[in-house]
């Protein structure tokens, strides 16, 4: 299920602004911010890993559940994914003015890059903070925890 929220739109709409004007912020802070995406933008990226092909805006509101965005709110956000460098499109021959996109970034690098992330941010880049704060706060049982101990003895073989 896909939600908008205007809010979100609003909110990349201003980061796009600001992030083009080049006094107002430095290279790395430009690329730090392109790795963040809006929930919006990530359900977006979401219908595109799925398709595994290259896709259009009419097909992203055919994924969409009702109440579907408007067009050009898609439209919008696919700009907005191809500048972040997240995606990258091309015209098909005989299709006009349709755009196709695909995915720059599989989900597997974002996901590696956010949990990177999420451990440098919240967890002092330590991966055993990390570690035992999902093992508290998940209330995992002793058999879950034995496999995620033999899991990470597999890995370091």
């Amino acid at each position: 299920m896909i939600l908008f929220d205007i809010e979100d739109l609003r909110f990349s709409r201003k980061r796009h602004y600001f992030a083009s004007r080049k006094h107002q912020k430095t290279a790395k802070q430009m690329k730090r911010n392109e790795q963040i995406l809006t929930k919006a933008e990530f359900q977006i990226m979401n219908i595109i890993w799925n398709r595994e092909q290259s896709v259009c805006a009419w097909d992203i509101l055919e994924e969409c559940e009702e109440p579907k965005p408007a067009y050009t709110t898609v439209a919008t956000f696919l700009k907005i994914l191809t500048e972040k460098g997240y995606l990258a499109y091309h015209k098909e021959k005989g299709q006009g003015k349709t755009h196709r996109f695909k995915a720059v970034v599989t989900r597997a690098e974002y996901t590696r890059r956010t949990m990177q992330d999420v451990k440098k941010n919240f967890f002092g880049g330590s991966l055993r903070s990390m570690f035992s704060y999902f093992v508290r706060e998940e209330n995992l049982s002793e058999e879950d925890i034995m496999e995620l101990l033999n899991m990470a003895k597999e890995g370091e073989v």
